[in-house]
């Protein structure tokens, strides 16, 4: 039997196409892994209930890293294991901060999704990523009680990464700050980060860390990398978080996530060769 006993993933980038789609190849990838007797557990920067889509198609039944590690909840979405929120003064002056420096600010609280206005850039395509609508409020201080994600926005790079480094300097010790996405900067509390959140499924699912897999493709991920056993990076993924990982397997536009199972992680597991494609 395969060394390896639990696969922590990331979502986006990693288990679903540039179109959030879940593939059959995959679903087919995660059965394949269980009856080699390795579990499964998501972790994703997306709300609960943006991961609705994955609970069915996926048989999950481990804990579910929401916020990337902001709220661990079950599966059915509604039962909290444990959550991180922000200290209220912190969150106000990050939205001060990030606001100032001319970014779109979302705050994620609970089940709900709060922002200004809707026109502003990639919020369709959160809604899309999600599944469900944003709330609209002018007055974001007044959805900072219990807020578990902060993120600022703005397609302009080197303005994100200067925002994000001023933070690391305001309030490191307080918060957790990184970039999902070439356009988000993630703003949580310190124990909500994805190194942490593979400590804590190792806790939940009594797995050593040295028998857990970890995959994704952002550099938010590369946390994960340094704490489980192996360490797969996508395809898709930029240079420096490849270098991250001890393996890289093909894009999410290639089935890489199917891929990483049948090739890294399955390889050992008597009865469980890759299928051809």
């Amino acid at each position: 039997m395969t060394s390896i006993r639990l696969l922590v993933a990331d979502v986006d980038g990693t288990m679903v196409t540039r179109d959030k789609v879940l593939t059959a190849r995959a679903c087919v990838a995660v059965d394949r892994l269980r009856r080699a007797g390795v579990e499964l557990a998501i972790t994703s920067g997306r709300p609960p209930r943006g991961m609705a889509m994955l609970v069915g198609p996926l048989g999950l039944t481990t804990p579910i890293a929401a916020f990337n590690g902001g709220i661990y909840i079950k599966p059915d979405l509604t039962t909290v294991i444990e959550q991180n929120t922000l200290p209220r003064a912190v969150a106000e002056e990050v939205v001060d901060y990030v606001l100032s420096a001319g970014l779109d600010v979302w705050v994620y609280r609970g089940v709900d999704w709060f922002l200004r206005r809707t026109d502003v850039p990639h919020a369709a395509h959160e809604q899309s990523t999600v599944r469900f609508p944003p709330t609209v409020t002018r007055d974001l201080h007044g959805v900072l009680d219990g807020a578990v994600k902060i993120v600022g926005v703005s397609d302009d790079p080197p303005v994100l990464a200067r925002v994000e480094a001023e933070l690391r300097q305001r309030v490191g010790d307080h918060v957790s700050a990184a970039r999902s996405e070439p356009y988000y900067l993630d703003v949580t509390h310190p124990r909500a980060n994805k190194g942490v959140v593979v400590r804590m499924d190792a806790r939940f699912l009594n797995v050593p860390l040295e028998q857990i897999a970890a995959i994704g493709d952002s550099p938010n991920d590369v946390l994960m990398f340094g704490v489980a056993g192996m360490s797969i990076a996508m395809g898709n993924a930029i240079p420096e978080v490849q270098r991250c990982a001890r393996y890289v397997t093909t894009s999410n536009q290639e089935e890489g996530f199917a891929h990483a199972i049948e090739t890294f992680i399955l390889r050992d597991a008597p009865g469980a060769r890759p299928d051809q494609h």
